[in-house]
């Protein structure tokens, strides 16, 4: 096994194609005027959702799945190097051969020369997160090799020239009729009558694809899962192109991250109840694919494992964040996202997106990247993702540290304080006693005077204009409550004469 994971020392290597150009601001507001985008997002995340939520309800020991896969997970990164040196042991004897794979550029290059040493110039390709985030395809495409999706989302993605928005469903969002088109379009052989039926379009899908399943002799595909004990390799799919893809070419080159492992093969049955309810909505995956190396006579001869660091190293060294390496690629934060849904995947210029794209790409790349800085800001710190997360990422919390480190890592660098330092000095002055927050309420009738006759104030100086820009901010109160507690209470603390506390003529303005 190689040494950059062992302990006690953790070492962070480059990475790479995780993020795109623009910060998550900017790329924010450009997706956010796109309606079309927002219609489409809005529908498919409800669905998502509303299914979930139905086959969650049926197990009542739900939360006792989520403790479990919590507890298998974290076992997990306290023994990563010993179960990474189990796994390699017992997959090698089953026949399988493994690559390690510091990096982004390591990983690209092993899989290209395996491809080569077979003669081949196209391959046929498993839904993967690890390839798209060291951005295989473009290489491949570099080299002169064509990769071909057969998940159906990320064909439509790939055929139209453009990136996937979702963990789960690439094209979330894209709607059946701009997929109609985009079929018209990039399919010479389809009928030009073509409908916006979801069968028929799948139909046409599967036509396309069928002569590249038959005519491939290499195949790539990720893994949802590792059994450390047995040497195994999983991919739970809808589909059926997965299974397509790992029987039929005669090589199988696998790319996967380090930390998909479980212990043993009972640990694996508590995330096969966890992954697909909290993803597709589903009891269980119409196809769960298990391979464990080369079987005479069945399947790939030459079985080939790519594992892969790519800044999972730096992300296991950070003690408050390692946990968003326990993500089991369910999407099910993205799906409960206020910002997501409105935003959707592009905006936050990562392989991950949501919130956990918001927390993995600067665990693995650094903060300090101009393209990661922003990212632990894209959310309200709601909750609902944690609340979601099938393995109890407590993603607000690493959210926060993360935030904590982006300041820390300006700290210095600035010779006068920004306007969000001198806010939040005065705030902390002000709430730190009674008397100074009573002080500061003071100004409360200036802010009714700034809000003029409508009521509302429209414009913020400095900062604050940021929130202006697209909402209006009600006129204070006439008073505060301190002082309305003080005019209606006397010192004793009950209440002035007719003043009652339940069922009393104030009870709705107490409220």
């Amino acid at each position: 096994m190689s040494t950059y994971l062992g302990m006690p020392e953790v070492r962070a290597y480059g990475h790479g194609n995780l993020h795109a150009a623009k910060p998550f601001p900017d790329a924010a507001e450009h997706e956010l005027g796109n309606a079309q985008l927002r219609a489409n997002l809005g529908h498919a995340t409800s669905t998502i959702r509303n299914k979930r939520a139905r086959v969650v309800a049926e197990l009542p020991d739900w939360e006792e799945l989520r403790s479990a896969g919590s507890a298998v997970k974290e076992a997990v990164m306290a023994r990563l190097p010993e179960l990474l040196e189990e796994f390699e042991k017992n997959f090698t004897a089953r026949g399988g051969i493994i690559h390690w794979a510091r990096d982004a550029a390591e990983a690209n290059a092993i899989v290209t020369d395996l491809i080569r040493e077979q003669g081949a110039d196209e391959v046929v390709k498993i839904k993967s997160m690890a390839t798209q985030e060291i951005g295989l395809n473009e290489h491949l495409e570099a080299e002169g090799i064509a990769a071909f999706e057969t998940d159906l989302a990320e064909l439509i993605v790939q055929l139209d020239h453009d990136k996937p928005s979702h963990i789960l469903v690439p094209a979330i969002h894209k709607n059946r009729t701009q997929v109609r088109d985009i079929f018209l379009r990039e399919m010479p052989e389809v009928d030009p009558a073509l409908t916006d039926n979801p069968a028929r379009l799948a139909e046409a899908a599967r036509l396309h694809l069928r002569r590249k399943f038959l005519s491939a002799k290499v195949a790539v595909s990720g893994a949802n899962f590792a059994v450390a004990d047995a040497g195994t390799l999983g991919v739970v799919e809808s589909e059926g192109n997965g299974r397509m893809c790992l029987t039929l070419p005669e090589t199988l080159i696998t790319v996967m991250g380090v930390e998909k492992l479980v212990p043993t093969w009972a640990d694996l049955e508590v995330f096969l109840q966890l992954l697909p309810r909290s993803s597709t909505g589903e009891r269980m995956n119409p196809y769960t694919s298990m391979w464990t190396g080369v079987t005479e006579g069945d399947g790939p001869k030459n079985v080939h494992l790519v594992l892969l660091d790519n800044g999972r190293s730096a992300a296991l060294a950070d003690t408050m964040g390692r946990s968003a390496l326990h993500c089991i690629r369910c999407s099910a934060c993205m799906n409960v996202c206020p910002v997501y849904e409105r935003t959707g995947g592009h905006a936050y210029g990562s392989t991950y997106p949501g919130p956990i794209g918001a927390i993995l790409s600067p665990l693995m790349t650094g903060i300090q990247a101009e393209e990661n800085n922003s990212l632990p800001y894209a959310s309200s710190l709601c909750g609902a993702c944690y609340d979601a997360c099938p393995v109890k990422i407590n993603i607000p919390e690493i959210l926060v540290h993360l935030r904590k480190e982006d300041v820390d890592s300006k700290r210095g660098k600035q010779k006068l304080p920004s306007q969000m330092d001198v806010l939040m000095k005065g705030a902390s002055w002000a709430m730190s006693k009674g008397s100074r927050l009573g002080l500061a309420e003071k100004a409360l009738p200036l802010g009714r005077v700034a809000a003029g006759p409508d009521k509302v104030i429209k414009h913020l100086p400095g900062i604050a204009a940021g929130w202006t820009s697209s909402r209006d901010l009600p006129a204070p109160p006439a008073q505060s409550f301190r002082d309305w507690w003080k005019k209606h209470h006397d010192d004793g603390g009950a209440p002035a004469e007719g003043q009652g506390t339940e069922g009393g003529g104030t009870e709705g303005e107490q409220r």
